[in-house]
């Protein structure tokens, strides 16, 4: 079994609660193997051969059913998220200060003109990539502050769901990554 990093959109950030036990405990009912999380913002990483697109439709429905309510869920594998790493296009900003690297992984890929959408909503010298099926968006002054990182919502850049740097490498180790 190989591993799959799953993450959660909108959980435990003013959407719906889900304790990283519950969601354990729902991978584990799904008969996937090995279900271990990082912090309490819907990061799962499992062990697991399935298809990313069918495990995070399965894991979507399991989470509606619990939580009466749609929680979109993005899977990768291994080898994906290790691309997405390699694809860093602020690999130097990200050694300054990983925290304020923010990466948008998008579920499908991103809406025609995303990054140009988020480009007008930049200030000082804040960035945005498009590489690897994500949005990589450099915010030197903090993500909480960034307009640019505010304005990334589904019906501007599609479906996707933030990670900062510093959690995109601690996934990427849980998965055998690095």
């Amino acid at each position: 079994m190989t591993a799959r990093i799953c993450l959660l959109r909108g959980v435990n950030v003013g959407g719906v609660k889900v304790t990283m036990a519950e969601l354990k405990a729902l991978a584990s009912a799904l008969g996937w193997g090995n279900p271990r999380t990082l912090l309490a913002s819907g990061n799962l990483v499992l062990d697991h051969d399935g298809e990313p697109a069918a495990m995070a439709q399965a894991l979507e429905g399991a989470l509606e059913a619990h939580f009466k309510r749609r929680i979109e869920v993005i899977v990768r594998t291994p080898e994906a998220w290790s691309g997405l790493m390699a694809a860093n296009p602020f690999t130097n900003e990200a050694l300054i200060d990983p925290s304020r690297l923010l990466v948008q992984v998008m579920k499908d890929k991103s809406l025609d003109g995303a990054c140009e959408a988020l480009r007008a909503f930049a200030q000082a010298d804040e960035a945005v990539a498009e590489v690897e099926g994500a949005l990589f968006m450099w915010c030197p002054n903090g993500i909480g502050s960034s307009l640019m990182a505010e304005k990334a919502a589904p019906r501007l850049i599609g479906t996707a769901t933030a990670r900062n740097w510093n959690t995109i490498v601690k996934l990427g180790a849980l998965a055998g990554c690095i």
